[in-house]
């Protein structure tokens, strides 16, 4: 019995220390999210979604511009970075073999942990200057630049993991390998894939650096691709240093709406994955 009881305590013991660990994770987490609703939340109104900002000194206005500006680079981001990081997943998982594929694998998880601010600096370097302004196509570029390696990496381990009889059984009915990637392969993977492209596109929303070197801002209603245009992120940054308190309330509405759009994302993925694991 006491060998017994030895076993149960220890049991509790650990099973203890592990919920003690997931509060001390979570509890920042959520201080933040409490915090950023409670401060965001008394700029929220209509007027927010649909103003422009206000002169500097006056009261009110809202973020209108910022919002659309956020949506437009965020969408041409996933747009240019999307398709490029899922067929080089595909290469990497069905094709990917030798040196050439080593090294594909070690340059992107280089480029996964290289600061979004160089990124920002070399497309500021390599398309701004040539462009001779800053633009949102810049700026969509820019954070295209972070979603390709990760969606990349993500969509080579899920391939992985679907079992290789699954490719086997299809290629034996007389499917092509092209076929076999897509209907079966592919789709296997796609609820983990698709929570990767979130996490992913989830990241990139929230860059403020590489927006600064490339799509600036704008105080004005844009929606040129070859303009500044105005973003969420650094609309906080600007808003968030000021001197006036008005602009200091509406940067934490403007956190708040970025906060809650990555939730938003990250709960979709969820619910993608969850319906996938139904059938």
């Amino acid at each position: 019995m006491s060998h017994y009881w030895r076993r149960r305590l220890l049991n509790y013991l650990l099973l203890g220390l592990c919920v003690a660990c997931t509060a001390v994770a979570v509890f920042p987490l959520l201080s933040i999210l409490f915090y950023v609703a409670v401060r965001g939340f008394q700029a929220l109104s209509p007027e927010f979604f649909t103003q422009m900002p206000r002169p500097v000194g006056e009261p009110g206005g809202g973020m209108a511009n910022a919002v659309a500006g956020t949506f437009i680079m965020v969408g041409l981001a996933a747009l240019l970075g999307l398709p490029v990081g899922i067929m080089a997943g595909i290469y990497l998982a069905e094709y990917g073999r030798g040196r050439l594929a080593d090294v594909i694998r070690f340059m992107t998880d280089v480029f996964t942990g290289v600061p979004s601010v160089v990124i920002g600096v070399f497309i500021y370097t390599v398309v701004v200057t040539r462009m001779g302004s800053f633009s949102a196509l810049a700026g969509g570029l820019a954070l295209s630049l972070i979603i390709i390696p990760l969606v990349t990496r993500t969509t080579e381990e899920l391939l992985r993991m679907v079992p290789y009889t699954l490719r086997e059984a299809s290629l034996a009915l007389g499917a092509t390998k092209a076929r076999t990637i897509v209907s079966v392969v592919l789709r296997s993977a796609a609820g983990g894939v698709v929570t990767g492209v979130m996490l992913a596109i989830a990241r990139a929303a929230g860059e403020t650096a590489p927006l600064l070197f490339t799509a600036l801002s704008s105080r004005h209603w844009s929606l040129a691709l070859r303009e500044p245009m105005a973003s969420l992120p650094v609309y906080i940054y600007t808003y968030a240093i000021s001197p006036f308190r008005d602009w200091q309330v509406q940067a934490w509405g403007a956190a708040l709406v970025l906060l809650l759009t990555v939730l938003g994302l990250n709960l979709v993925a969820r619910a993608v994955t969850r319906s996938r694991y139904r059938y």
